[in-house]
C-alpha cells in the first residue's frame, strides 16, 4: 500500500504499515477518524469552542482531542518564529501531526490562525477526506475589542510584528464546510453548532463496513 508521505521521502525510508489498520480502530472507537480544522483571527475564540466540543464527546466516550497551534509553539515549533516561511513551516508541522491522529481513529481539532487560504488548502491537500474546516468568523474588530492579553494593542504599538489582521494578512475561506459568528451567539450554541455539524458529516458514527 502507496502513501502520499512517501513521495518526498529519502529512497532509502519506508512507510511502516499500522498492524491494526484504519477500519479497525474505527470500528473499535464507534465513530471516524477526522481533522477539524478551526481558523480564524486571534481571540475570535477557535481555541474556546473547540474545547467545548471536545469535553462533549469526551463525556460521550469519544476519542478526541485539541492541537492548539499556540500549544505546539512550546515544543514542535519552538525553533520558529512568525515570518511567512517559519509559519509555513509550523502549518506543515501541525497538519503531519493532525493526520497521524486521523489514521488513529481521533477526532482532532486543531485551533490555527492559518492565515493565508493557499496554506489551509495544503493542509486539506495532505490530510485528504479526513479535512473540514470551520471558519470562526469573529470580526477583527470584536476581537481587537475583547483582547483579554493585550496582544492587539501592542500589535498596534509595534511591539508585536507580523501580527494577524494588523501588520500580517488574514484570507477568510472561501469553502469552508461551516461557518460560525461568536460574536452573535453563545459559546454553547456554537459548540451545539459543530456537534450538529459533525453528525451530518457521518464523523460521530463508524463507517460503514
Amino acid at each position: 500500500m502507496s502513501d502520499a508521505r512517501q513521495i518526498d521521502a529519502p529512497p532509502n525510508l519506508t512507510w511502516q504499515l499500522d498492524a491494526v489498520g484504519r477500519a479497525r480502530r474505527e470500528a473499535i472507537a464507534g465513530h471516524r477518524g477526522a481533522v477539524v480544522w478551526l481558523t480564524g483571527l486571534s481571540g475570535a475564540g477557535k481555541s474556546t469552542i473547540a474545547r467545548g466540543v471536545d469535553a462533549i464527546l469526551a463525556e460521550r466516550g469519544a476519542r478526541s482531542f485539541v492541537l492548539d497551534s499556540e500549544n505546539v509553539r512550546h515544543g514542535l515549533s519552538r525553533d520558529l518564529g512568525f515570518s511567512l516561511d517559519d509559519r509555513v513551516e509550523h502549518i506543515r508541522r501541525v497538519t503531519e501531526v493532525a493526520k497521524l491522529f486521523a489514521d488513529a481513529a481521533t477526532i482532532l481539532f486543531v485551533a490555527a490562525i492559518s492565515p493565508y487560504r493557499w496554506m489551509r488548502r495544503r493542509a486539506r491537500d495532505v490530510i485528504g477526506h479526513d479535512f473540514l474546516e470551520i471558519h470562526v468568523a469573529t470580526p477583527l474588530e470584536v476581537c481587537e475589542a475583547q483582547d483579554p492579553r493585550g496582544l492587539y494593542r501592542r500589535a498596534r504599538s509595534g511591539e508585536i510584528a507580523d501580527f494577524t489582521g494588523v501588520s500580517a494578512p488574514y484570507e477568510e475561506p472561501v469553502d469552508a464546510e461551516l461557518v460560525l459568528h461568536p460574536e452573535n451567539e453563545s459559546v454553547e450554541e456554537s459548540v451545539a453548532k459543530v456537534i450538529d455539524f459533525l453528525d451530518s458529516f457521518n464523523i460521530l458514527r463508524p463507517p460503514l463496513a
